[in-house]
């Protein structure tokens, strides 16, 4: 959907827009799919920061979002298109013949009272239904995708992405991801045909401070504006440079340029690594 932009009344106003929410048709969610979101402030067990920039922000509800799709050859019926604090995609209100109600993540075209059905045969290849890898057409945008069969999906949830099944040989489905990255997967993962909703996502200009914190994003402060004993990068007078050879982390790691991938044993199914980023 379209972004909305509102009259410049303030500076902040001027350059910012927000989610115009046009194909979101359910306001209130369903009590019995939510969990209480704690907040952790980008500290681990022991109370240290690991993760910078976290705090504070919008008391959030965790919507229950069935990623697996397991109820095979149920038809699921769309009654509704709900938005999600927690992600930049829409999740679409399923609710099944006995009568259950499941969250899954909408692809972009859903509309509501239209019928969607997961199962690991051969299906009708239409936005919204869930097969194996090794069922769906070469060519075909898929999201929601399993990394091992069962295990629900983790590949391709943000807004407005997919990916493309490029071949199926043996056990083994190729599969380029959004980034570039062109990887093996089991032909028994399970996949979910098109794109996902709301790709005008990535065109929201946040515009101020106060909209970051309001979504749990404190301020970041630039390590050369730090002293030495905070950030390598600190001290000096005046606009001073980093006065090193590369950017470091605060902890003195090599922050640009630098592999930070962990060697893992499913390294080997990557055949293809994703398109290096433009700064």
């Amino acid at each position: 959907m379209p972004v909305k932009h509102y009259k410049p009344t303030s500076a902040g106003r001027r350059i910012s827009s927000v989610d115009a929410f046009a194909d979101v048709t359910k306001t209130v969610p369903e009590k019995a799919l939510l969990r209480i979101a704690k907040k952790h402030a980008g500290r681990a067990n022991h109370g240290r920061i690991t993760v910078r920039h976290q705090g504070g922000g919008a008391p959030q509800f965790l919507r229950l979002v069935d990623f697996k799709r397991e109820k095979f050859d149920v038809p699921a019926k769309i009654t509704a298109i709900e938005y999600d604090p927690n992600r930049g995609a829409r999740l679409m209100l399923l609710v099944y013949k006995d009568g259950e109600k499941r969250y899954s993540i909408a692809p972009e075209h859903a509309r509501v009272g239209g019928q969607v059905v997961a199962s690991k045969e051969r299906g009708e290849i239409l936005e919204g239904n869930r097969f194996p890898l090794a069922a769906i057409p070469v060519g075909v945008p898929v999201h929601d995708i399993e990394l091992s069969p069962g295990q629900g999906g983790r590949l391709v949830r943000s807004a407005g992405t997919s990916a493309q099944v490029v071949a199926v040989e043996g056990n083994l489905a190729t599969v380029r991801l959004q980034s570039g990255e062109v990887r093996l997967l089991s032909k028994d993962c399970m996949a979910t045909v098109g794109a996902v909703s709301n790709p005008d996502y990535r065109l929201i200009r946040w515009g101020k401070a106060g909209r970051m914190r309001h979504r749990g994003i404190r301020p970041t402060v630039r390590g050369k504006a730090m002293n030495p004993v905070d950030h390598p990068h600190g001290g000096g007078e005046g606009r001073n440079s980093i006065g090193l050879k590369h950017p470091k982390t605060p902890t003195g790691k090599p922050a640009l340029g630098v592999p930070t991938r962990k060697k893992k044993a499913s390294d080997v199914f990557i055949l293809a690594r994703r398109k290096a980023l433009k700064r």
